[in-house]
């Protein structure tokens, strides 16, 4: 198995598919998923011949359950350390929600010469949480509900998560399907308890401006205008006007889960994307 050792010992595993000296593209994974979320893109763009990279984030997955570096600033030197371990170079790094964050903080961060695009699908940036600066924000009760019904039973709200909202599965005209719920439940309950309840706040309340506005490198930002867990008007349409070469995509209709439910649509897109 793949991993990384972190400068706190922590393990993060990694993988790594495809030509070493292909194009490298690197996927940053939800909360509260693994790499395994972006089967669908690593296997597409494998085929293109890209060499194609994802992690499970501290806490997550398969990597280390550890009880400390809940943090953005963490989680992005962990991204850190698989880059530099694999010595990437030119690297499309591609973020979905929570990832999406974490891509950004990345990004903005990254070495000269490590990052060449990026793209942020149905992500959490600029800030999700109400605040003084953020007015139109989420209040905190929706979070506090959140982590109440963790509490409650973390199976029993990762399995209303899955069929729900996530997919839009709770839409009347869903098409529902039960293997990608349980999918997404599988991978959610891989991870450690204590890891993913303290992410609630990360991706809640981190605020991205000030990586957004740092970013050099072209961005392509997607998001479904039906994504009933980040809601596009506090996200990608503030997200686009704080980057200096950013590109704003919207599907009309699709869920946050849309990786997934529309994999054929999106993968296309970031292709020709990643190919300009």
């Amino acid at each position: 198995m793949n991993t990384v050792n972190t400068s706190d010992g922590t393990a993060i595993f990694y993988k790594d598919w495809g030509p070493k000296d292909a194009a490298p593209i690197f996927f940053h994974h939800g909360w509260p998923l693994s790499s395994d979320e972006w089967d669908p893109q690593m296997l597409f763009f494998l085929d293109k011949g890209y060499r194609v990279i994802a992690h499970d984030r501290r806490g997550h997955g398969r990597s280390s359950q550890t009880d400390v570096g809940t943090d953005m600033d963490t989680y992005a030197a962990d991204v850190a350390a698989v880059t530099d371990h694999l010595d990437l170079k030119g690297a499309v790094h591609i973020g979905h929600s929570t990832g999406g964050g974490e891509a950004t903080r990345y990004v903005a961060r990254a070495k000269p010469g490590r990052v060449k695009k990026a793209v942020l699908v149905g992500a959490v940036p600029p800030v999700m949480i109400k605040k003084e600066n953020n007015p139109d924000g989420l209040p905190i009760d929706v979070f506090d509900g959140l982590r109440r019904a963790f509490i409650a039973s973390r199976a029993e709200l990762y399995f209303d998560i899955a069929r729900g909202p996530f997919y839009g599965f709770n839409r009347p005209s869903a098409k529902i399907s039960d293997a990608t719920a349980w999918n997404w439940w599988r991978q959610a309950m891989m991870g450690a308890t204590k890891a993913h309840y303290d992410c609630i706040a990360v991706w809640s309340e981190t605020d991205f401006t000030e990586d957004l506005l740092r970013i050099e490198q072209p961005v392509l930002v997607m998001h479904g205008d039906d994504d009933q867990v980040v809601p596009i008007e506090n996200s990608a349409k503030r997200a686009v006007k704080l980057l200096k070469e950013g590109e704003l995509k919207v599907y009309g209709g699709y869920p946050h889960g849309m990786l997934t439910t529309h994999a054929d649509v999106l993968n296309a897109d970031i292709l020709a994307f990643v190919r300009k």
